[in-house]
């Protein structure tokens, strides 16, 4: 059949008058956005269309405005879209627990403590600890005078405990001295001081060992303090665009207390745990080989274990002697026969094994295991895993390669570290420290992770270390400023140049690599490609929206580039004021 001109205008309107009464019903769409996909297909997009927590539709904002129909529609007015940032290494639990300690430097009097105190009630459950650190008594007029029955009128039914800024101190309530048993006739320890006024009475002022009288008495956090310390540190996270953690160390406790916040909907984010290889229920865990999905929200399919400490602390176990200290090697936790029948049967059981080793000789001894227990067999997709490898051995670097083992690595300890880790290591070694392009020149992903408490959980610090190898203050940019600021050797084979421009800056990443280290990488890691990572069609609708576009400013300005807002599952979980125009709350 043959139409005429006029015909086929007509049927062309009808057609797409048809089309438009036919748009998909969705939960959410987003236009008007700049969408780093990290879709190597569509690396950039204006518009995404979210349904049942997943992205269904990935374009321009006049096509997916075409074909879905949003319940709720947010215009982003220019804003920069990435994949929702997941910290490939972190502490859930430390991170809550320490935001509910009060920061109580710069206190001037005991009164002000108290009145801190006072208002940490109304958030802490009746009987709960009121924790805080920081106080200084030389920085109040009346001295350690008058502090008796302060807290006690501040909190009367709560436990108190408070630590001085010199951690040789703590100022505690009458409730924690009835605890620890001490009273009027209790006797100072020795290398203690038990605080008293002039009639005999405990001022709630212990020194020294004393201290020892009541963290004995101390118990462990309950579950209510569990489950609010990990919903606080989510929220924490949320603010900073962080849609999911990898919690490195979870023990049987914590993991009870994520399944029931998953169950009732409470978890703002999403939490890929790591069992922890000390708990006592492992051997139970391993032979009972469930892995926990629970819809995304939680997954548990990790043993995590300790090799060695850190560097900081001279615990990181080193092939040669510490160099600022002859001697001095560090120490390994485990021995390599040892995680080798621990990854053998984390394997066997369905479990990813990852280790914590910083030192170069940990990692060795952890490549070594490794390699062993994967001769054993049977398991065709391990995806072994190493967190931390702060330093390597030259010749340990290809063998990440070729036994597949995953570096997980924290770019931002490596601005912290490298005022004094020279010091620790010579002139030498310290070229294979952080040497994250020496490990991805040879074909390995990184994952990215801050190591949350110790470090920020801001990630834009994270991807900010990444591509610069500097501090927040932008040091060292010259050997000027490392000769200043840093702990140097004075070996003559020290070369300058390693300092100009950032930190060993060869071993610097691209943005490129920084932003993958933060998305695709720890999502590859964790077997969770398939779902997240990237923004496409299928995968969880997680997005984290800045003001700008980290490629079109300098690095030094990610810093300080506003998170707009954080989405998991097309739900926002936060939204900044700076996003008002969107008319979301």
């Amino acid at each position: 059949m043959k139409y005429t001109r006029p015909a086929l205008l007509a049927l062309l309107a009808l057609t797409l008058a048809s089309c438009s009464r036919q748009k998909l019903k969705v939960d959410l769409v987003l236009t008007g956005g700049d969408f780093q996909t990290l879709d190597a297909g569509f690396p950039r997009a204006e518009a995404v269309a979210v349904d049942d927590g997943r992205i269904v539709g990935v374009g321009t904002s006049d096509g997916v405005s075409s074909r879905f129909e949003g319940r709720v529609t947010i215009d982003l007015h220019g804003a920069y879209v990435l994949p929702g940032l997941i910290d490939g290494h972190a502490h859930i639990l430390e991170l809550g627990m320490s935001l509910q300690t009060l920061d109580l430097s710069g206190t001037r009097s005991p009164e002000q403590v108290a009145n801190l105190v006072e208002e940490a009630t109304a958030r802490t459950r009746l009987g709960g600890w009121i924790r805080g650190s920081g106080w200084n008594a030389k920085n109040w007029r009346t001295g350690l005078s008058g502090v008796k029955g302060l807290l006690d009128k501040a909190a009367p039914d709560n436990f108190v405990f408070l630590v001085s800024a010199d951690g040789e101190s703590v100022w505690v309530n009458g409730k924690v001295l009835d605890l620890a048993g001490i009273n009027s006739s209790t006797r100072s320890p020795k290398g203690g001081i038990i605080g008293r006024d002039a009639n005999g009475a405990s001022t709630g002022i212990l020194h020294g060992a004393a201290i020892g009288l009541v963290t004995q008495r101390i118990p462990p956090p309950s579950e209510d303090e569990i489950e609010d310390a990990i919903l606080q540190a989510a929220d924490t996270c949320a603010r900073y665009g962080i849609t999911e953690v990898q919690d490195a160390g979870v023990d049987s406790r914590t993991l009870n207390a994520y399944r029931l916040l998953a169950d009732q909907g409470r978890l703002k984010i999403r939490a890929y745990a790591m069992y922890d290889g000390n708990d006592t229920t492992l051997p139970a865990v391993l032979k009972a080989g469930k892995v926990l999905d629970y819809k995304g929200v939680l997954t548990m399919r990790s043993v995590m274990v300790d090799m060695d400490g850190e560097l900081a602390g001279r615990q990181a176990a080193l092939v040669r002697q510490y160099s600022d200290a002859p001697g001095e090697y560090g120490v390994t936790n485990l021995g390599e026969k040892d995680l080798e029948n621990l990854t053998i049967a984390s394997l066997s059981s369905g479990f990813q094994v990852c280790t914590d080793a910083h030192g170069d000789r940990a990692v060795n001894v952890v490549l070594n295991a490794y390699g062993k227990a994967l001769k054993v067999g049977g398991v065709s997709d391990p995806r072994l895993r190493i967190e931390g490898a702060d330093v390597l051995l030259d010749s340990d670097i290809p063998r990440f390669k070729s036994l597949g083992i995953i570096p997980s690595m924290q770019p931002s300890a490596c601005a912290s570290d490298m005022y004094w880790i020279e010091s620790r290591l010579g002139p030498a070694r310290v070229k294979n420290a952080f040497a994250w392009q020496s490990l991805l020149n040879g074909g390995n992903m990184i994952i990215g992770g801050s190591g949350f408490p110790e470090q920020s959980p801001d990630p834009r610090i994270g991807i900010y270390s990444a591509v610069t190898r500097r501090d927040v203050n932008g040091l060292p940019g010259s050997f000027a400023d490392a000769s200043k600021y840093f702990l140097l050797t004075s070996d003559a084979s020290m070369d300058s140049s390693d300092y100009v421009g950032g930190f060993f800056s060869g071993q610097s990443m691209t943005l490129s690599q920084a932003v993958k280290a933060f998305t695709v990488w720890p999502a590859c890691g964790a077997f969770q490609e398939k779902e997240k990572g990237k923004i496409m069609v299928g995968m969880y609708a997680d997005f984290t929206i800045f003001e700008k576009g980290f490629d079109g400013i300098p690095a030094g300005q990610i810093l300080d580039d506003p998170i707009l807002a954080t989405i998991v599952g097309g739900r926002p979980v936060y939204i900044s004021p700076l996003a008002s125009a969107w008319g979301v709350k």
